[in-house]
């Protein structure tokens, strides 16, 4: 490590003592999510299981909650529910990375663990440079840079960015957003022997390719994984016009389900699809564990115009990810569900059998507070709306009428009603975690995702019900999730 480095780390951390109190006093501060220690938080990074312990990465800026250099932080659990805060594992000290340590994977390969990253650069003229970086550990905690492996192919401006690695047979690939010259997004494949030295083999997908047609001028994120025989490429898309309930946030994450040719590089697919319907949803990741899950985390944010609304930006952190999910390819239909590990967190059991909702608004003896989950089965919604309200400060409903479920809250910085609809056509089932300023709902076990950041009132801790239905209820208090460690 360079003397360089260790001044760039020592930085971060003084940031994290120095504003320590502050965040952590912060009524809005999440009690099971993964969170920034101090500044911006956005995508997920170098999700593994590498020699039993699990491993999240994550882009931090610790000096603003705004978008900057960005750095790698680090969190690490033996079980997905006690977590420990790792040292940081990149920070933008080299040439290629000097404007930051972008997004990027991890493999392992012969007991050493591999990160691969987009270094970014900006010229003082204003055009900007892209590297694709690896760093290689022996610990899961140290790591040694060895440069780029990849640079910047023809075709393609320097939004070139987020190396997704896996192997298939005796052979790596890695898949790479990309946007072309004439502002097209596209998902490019290369193949490499050894992990250091890369050859295109195509242009993978994207706009005006394998029948897809205008789609987008950058396609961010790409990740390429394998559910039930199918190969389902994650993306996530921007500059798709809003069309009906679909694409209404600034940016889209979603799939495509398909058959990849690794000869030519071309990925014959379906139709897109968005992994959820929320306000609140961007970046994903995935990796599969020693238990052959393949597990996926998301940003709980999104680059927009509300970003610095946030109330959090007051107490100097914003951001979060998502619970970690379990992802199933039903059907051309991806399903998520929450891992089985979160219901260690469980604790305060209450049910209500048979409840009967009918017209106007009702509460539930001991169905209130925050953080919790509740689960609602057998559910039989019948005609008109059927109605959740959390904390007065979002409703989700689902109108049988209609067949459509949708979730409101309020807008931070308009402070107005916003919606998000999807077509449903039956309500059985709604598992919904909240957390102090998070809403995370799971319909039909996993069939449609909603997620969204939210801010109440600290002291609303009410749950009602209203319209037509019947079901049977469960509710649990969550744990807050104990993180140990420190930073150097």
């Amino acid at each position: 490590m360079t003397a360089k480095e260790v001044q760039l780390m020592q930085q971060a951390y003084n940031e994290v003592v120095k504003y320590k109190d502050k965040v952590s006093s912060d009524p809005y501060r999440l009690d099971y999510h993964l969170m920034p220690p101090v500044g911006l938080l956005n995508d997920p990074n170098g999700l593994i299981q590498y020699k039993g312990v699990y491993h999240v990465f994550y882009q931090w800026n610790p000096f603003a909650t705004t978008h900057g250099a960005k750095y790698w932080g680090h969190y690490s659990s033996t079980d997905m529910v006690h977590w420990r805060l790792e040292p940081i594992a990149l920070a933008p000290r080299e040439w290629y990375e000097r404007n930051g340590c972008y997004s990027g994977s991890a493999v392992e390969e012969n007991g050493l663990l591999y990160l691969f990253y987009t270094g970014n650069v900006k010229n003082e003229d204003g055009t900007r440079e892209t590297y694709q970086c690896l760093a290689v550990s022996s610990d899961g905690i140290h790591f040694e840079k060895k440069g780029p492996v990849l640079r910047l192919p023809k075709g393609y401006n320097a939004h070139f960015r987020d190396p997704k690695v896996w192997r298939s047979n005796d052979r790596w690939y890695m898949v790479v957003g990309a946007q072309t010259h004439d502002e097209k997004g596209e998902a490019v494949l290369f193949t490499s022997t050894d992990l250091y030295n890369w050859e295109k083999v195509g242009r993978m997908a994207g706009s005006g390719l394998n029948g897809l047609g205008n789609f987008g001028y950058m396609w961010e994120c790409p990740d390429l994984i394998h559910l039930n025989g199918k190969e389902v490429l994650l993306v996530s898309p921007q500059g798709l016009k809003p069309r009906g309930h679909l694409y209404h946030n600034l940016f889209q994450s979603g799939y495509f389900v398909g058959q990849l040719d690794y000869r030519n590089g071309k990925f014959r697919h379906g139709d897109f699809v968005e992994l959820d319907r929320g306000f609140d949803f961007y970046a994903p990741q995935t990796f599969t564990d020693e238990k052959g899950r393949t597990v996926l985390y998301g940003w709980m944010g999104i680059t927009d115009e509300d970003e610095q609304s946030q109330p959090t930006i007051s107490n100097n952190w914003v951001h979060a990810l998502t619970l970690p999910r379990k992802v199933e390819l039903i059907g051309e239909k991806v399903y998520q569900r929450p891992l089985v590990e979160l219901e260690k967190l469980r604790k305060n059991q209450v049910r209500h059998q048979n409840v009967k909702v009918e017209g106007k608004q009702v509460e539930l003896a001991g169905v209130n507070g925050t953080p919790l989950e509740l689960l609602l089965n057998s559910v039989r919604v019948g005609k008109g709306k059927f109605e959740v309200t959390l904390r007065n400060e979002a409703v989700l409903s689902y109108d049988a009428d209609k067949q459509e479920m949708s979730l409101q809250r309020t807008n931070v910085k308009t402070k107005q009603p916003e919606i998000r609809t999807c077509k449903l056509s039956s309500l059985s089932n709604l598992q919904i975690f909240m957390d102090r300023s998070s809403i995370e709902v799971f319909i039909n076990n996993g069939e449609e995702v909603y997620t969204a950041r939210y801010f109440p009132a600290p002291d609303d801790l009410s749950i009602s019900f209203k319209g037509n239905a019947i079901f049977d209820l469960t509710k649990w208090d969550l744990e807050k999730i104990k993180i140990a460690g420190g930073l150097s």
